[in-house]
């Protein structure tokens, strides 16, 4: 709280590129949202990248670490109206101005505001939402809690469609409590769809308790194998890599404290499929349409779907498409023949 809020006032305070990152091409419908977000929301916002998944109409959505509230305005546009959209945060008085892109033109600084908390910003701005959006109630809410402990915070079991999460899983301490309390909320189905920074080693404790790297997001980066492990232990399917990007540290100080380990910013698919799903390998047909991806649908590092495309794919992913919100929009065929089980690597 305290480095996010006094220390980082403006891009230029950063000292790597973790919440700079690109990500996958925008589509029409994502840009367009994004631009009716509140200029308050947006510049307070800190993040890498968007975790926008697709296929979203009436979904229910959480969003873990929803800071400011940018993604939960912009995904409360792609529910519609019969959809809902919780952000939970931990912070309480956190002031963060927008990372990665200025909404000012180059040499004039970004707006400034009045000192709030980053769930204060987002809740005060619902009602501007929502009527810029032309609903008539509110689909948003905003929570202050712990993703560790969502139960705390009022969160059911088996109540969400989607969970999303923008690199703020590596500031949790304990990212087994964290994907457990996912699993638990989410529906049988349900996906957990987020970026996050990973590490090609384990850290060393000087790493792990260096404060700088903590606040840049580095020092609490997961081994990428850990990932796999933990998620199946959970429950979840294997971790399905959609994008990566490499991250600079561009510090000479910092550089000498992390040493030879390497760092990528990252965003996974998981989904929480259930048994009765898991009949085999199966062939599948993309019918196309769903907005932003009519003819093409790029789903993870290994499976892009085209249109009308017959696609072998192995026993998981055809209990994926089969058992999440993905379902009407394939048709999914048994094949008898055994093929091969791919898995996303960092």
């Amino acid at each position: 709280q305290e480095y996010y809020g006094k220390e980082l006032q403006k891009l230029e305070d950063l000292k790597t590129n973790t919440c700079v990152t690109s990500a996958r091409p925008l589509a029409k419908a994502v840009r367009d949202a994004l631009e009716r977000v509140h200029e308050e929301v947006v510049a307070r916002y800190y993040g890498c990248g968007l975790v926008i998944p697709e296929c979203l109409t009436s979904c229910r959505i959480l969003d873990l670490g929803s800071g400011s509230g940018r993604d939960c305005y912009l995904l409360s546009q792609l529910v519609g109206e019969r959809g809902h959209v919780t952000g939970i945060d931990m912070t309480k008085e956190q002031v963060r101005r927008r990372a990665g892109s200025s909404p000012c033109p180059p040499g004039i600084p970004p707006p400034s505001f009045p000192s709030s908390s980053q769930v204060e910003v987002a809740r005060k701005h619902i009602a501007y939402h929502m009527d810029k959006f032309g609903y008539q109630k509110p689909n948003v809410e905003f929570l202050q809690g712990y993703m560790e402990k969502l139960g705390d915070a009022g969160l059911a079991d088996e109540s969400y469609d989607i969970i999303i999460s923008n690199c703020v899983i590596n500031l949790a301490p304990d990212k087994r409590a964290v994907l457990r309390e996912a699993y638990r909320v989410l529906k049988p189905g349900g996906e957990m769809y987020f970026s996050d920074i990973y590490a090609n080693q384990r850290l060393s404790e000087a790493v792990r308790k260096h404060r700088v790297l903590w606040g840049e997001c580095l020092a609490g980066a997961l081994y990428w194998r850990d990932l796999y492990s933990i998620a199946e232990e959970v429950g979840f399917s294997s971790p399905c890599l959609v994008t990566a990007s490499p991250i600079t540290i561009g510090s000479k100080e910092l550089e000498d404290v992390v040493g030879d380990c390497r760092f990528i910013s990252a965003t996974f698919r998981l989904f929480k499929v259930p048994g009765s799903s898991r009949t085999g390998p199966g062939q599948v047909i993309y019918n196309g349409g769903i907005v932003g991806h009519e003819r093409e649908l790029v789903f993870d590092a290994n499976f892009t779907f085209k249109e009308g495309e017959v696609v072998d794919v192995d026993a998981e992913m055809a209990a994926i498409l089969r058992s999440s919100r993905f379902a009407e929009e394939f048709l999914i065929r048994a094949s008898g023949a055994n093929t091969a089980s791919p898995q996303g690597c960092c």
